[in-house]
């Protein structure tokens, strides 16, 4: 429980007079147009660009997060500008060369009403929607943004409750968002490969196969971990690791793609 005045672990939520509220609600910490393959997306509307944007905090505790800057920050040390959905709707209209908004950089399952709001009125408006996201979110609240969701890239950080349970989190919850959002939008899955914890052929086999049962046609990225955070005394990746793991999931599934080499 959060206490009267406090935020939770994610520091983007906050009990306000015994009633918890969505702090980081249109607070934009981050902005720019990125081409879609970035995100990562290979197989959605490849050569486009879209308008990224991220707010403050997240779910989970990974020493190693690429953005923890945002990620881990609460409001006045990320700074941020505040865009009502009107507001990031105009934005993304008036850049004619994006497809739409993705929500990206920290996690943005959790300002869920932002991304909600935003979402089913960018999708008024013709405008395509991606997440981001680690995927740590339960069920009855997934099942209502997905409808208004056209892509995701989710991040299977492991395949192993031990390695979840480091980062704060669980495996099981994850797997099932992958499970149900392939079913409404183009999916893709990255994990990013850190040395001495989730980079056995063993795991990867598990995780790859896993992911082929759900979807043969899935994109997984296999990514490379860099130095960042609490992290900074693990070298990065051997490549040579990355194309055997990259090597061991296409004996499962048809798109593999070997990120950050």
């Amino acid at each position: 429980m959060i206490a009267e005045g406090r935020a939770g672990l994610c520091r983007a939520r906050e009990n306000r007079g015994g009633t918890v509220i969505c702090k980081n609600y249109g607070h934009i910490t981050a902005m720019a147009i990125d081409p879609i393959e970035k995100k990562p997306l290979r197989r959605f509307l490849p050569g486009s660009f879209i308008l990224s944007v991220g707010s403050f905090g997240c779910n989970l505790s990974c020493p190693f997060c690429q953005n923890y800057e945002i990620a881990g920050a609460d409001c006045p040390r990320a700074g941020s500008s505040f865009f009502s959905p009107d507001a990031l709707l105009e934005q993304a209209l008036d850049c004619p060369q994006s497809i739409g908004v993705a929500f990206t950089y920290n996690e943005p399952l959790i300002g869920y009403e932002y991304v909600m709001d935003c979402a089913q009125l960018l999708k008024q408006n013709g405008q395509k929607v991606v997440l981001v996201t680690n995927g740590y979110i339960n069920e009855e609240p997934l099942l209502s943004l997905l409808p208004f969701v056209d892509a995701m890239n989710i991040d299977l950080k492991g395949f192993t409750e031990s390695f979840y349970k480091k980062l704060g989190g669980s495996l099981s919850p994850v797997k099932r968002t992958i499970e149900l959002s392939a079913q409404y939008c183009h999916l893709e899955v990255t994990t990013l490969i850190v040395p001495g914890e989730n980079d056995s052929e063993d795991e990867m086999r598990r995780l790859s196969g896993w992911l082929s049962d759900v979807g043969k046609e899935i994109p997984l990225h296999v990514s490379r971990y860099f130095p960042r955070h609490k992290m900074t005394d693990t070298p990065p990746t051997p490549l040579s690791t990355i194309c055997a793991l990259a090597d061991v999931a296409r004996a499962s599934l048809r798109y593999v793609y070997e990120g950050n080499c």
